[in-house]
């Protein structure tokens, strides 16, 4: 039987607009194109593991209004079941607004919206996907609480857990200790881990705390830089593939995407690495979040040719 995965998480509309480089604080800038797209970090891993043509489902919530009817129809687009993801009866879609300029870089601000009601009893509710998965994944644009609970539940019942901590913020020791692979970014680990800069030392020493609290291994993503594996006894680092990238704004949940998808058809974390390092590297060469997201036989084209 394949392998699968649930991700349990936001949903948002992306608002984005183009500009030439990004605002100074107080500073009105002149935007170009203005897209509407669907996001939310949740709904993007489930979308990129389903494009990848890996069995996945989502636990989330939506308003009752024309952004949650897009979303939906999106994940679904993307290859998933979309029967897991409530509806709000008295908030609406989240939102996401995004800046991007000419390099690919962005500003995101996020108004969670319905995603901030999905609670303990929506899990409990749809226990059964958590039951029939390997991996389940998260991420923190849903309430803690939920989050935590989640990871609670997901490891009593001896699945696999990823949590990607964004947005960043301080995590406690009781949620750390379900985690087998926490995937930052490098600007979330200085923000959960304290450090003033990331290179291999401090990852290392960073992977060596996590360990003590429970975590697997951690795996931190520095866009261009490329990325590090470290667990408690381990760091390496692997070298970005280098593109011409135009829109940095899904890149983190594309390298989760390929992560999960990857780790589900080899049980090995190198390989799934790989992967996910070629997923999010045909991402950042379009536009938007869903959209910007590889196909397997994409994927799978970069693979051999990176290979040859």
């Amino acid at each position: 039987m394949e392998r699968s995965a649930v991700v349990i998480g936001s949903l948002n509309m992306d608002i984005a607009v183009t500009v030439d480089r990004l605002p100074a604080e107080g500073e009105t800038l002149q935007g170009g194109g203005l897209v509407e797209a669907p996001g939310g970090k949740g709904a993007n891993q489930a979308a990129a593991i389903g494009k990848l043509q890996t069995p996945v489902r989502m636990i989330g919530k939506v308003g009752a209004d024309r952004n949650g009817a897009a979303l939906l129809q999106s994940l679904e687009a993307s290859g998933l079941d979309t029967d897991a993801v409530h509806t709000s009866s008295g908030q609406p879609t989240g939102v996401a607004l995004v800046t991007v300029d000419r390099a690919g870089r962005n500003h995101i601000v996020v108004v969670p919206g319905a995603n901030g009601e999905l609670t303990k009893d929506d899990i409990d509710s749809r226990a059964d996907i958590i039951e029939q998965c390997d991996m389940v994944v998260l991420q923190l644009e849903v309430p803690m609480e939920t989050v935590a609970y989640a990871l609670r539940q997901a490891k009593a019942l001896g699945k696999t857990t990823v949590l990607n901590p964004a947005p960043a913020r301080k995590l406690d020791d009781e949620l750390l200790r379900h985690v087998d692979f926490l995937i930052p970014n490098e600007h979330e680990l200085q923000t959960i881990a304290g450090l003033d800069q990331v290179d291999e030392h401090s990852v290392g020493g960073a992977a060596r705390r996590f360990a003590e609290k429970g975590v697997g291994a951690l795996i931190v993503t520095m866009g261009e830089k490329g990325c590090y594996y470290a667990d408690s006894s381990t760091v390496k680092a692997y070298p970005a593939r280098k593109v011409n990238a135009v829109d940095t704004t899904a890149a983190g949940d594309s390298f989760i995407g390929g992560f999960v998808a990857g780790y589900l058809a080899s049980g090995n974390a190198d390989t799934a690495i790989r992967l996910a390092q070629l997923a999010a590297a045909i991402t950042v060469t379009r536009h938007g979040a869903q959209s910007s997201l590889p196909t397997r036989q994409e994927v799978e084209a970069l693979w051999q040719s990176a290979n040859e």
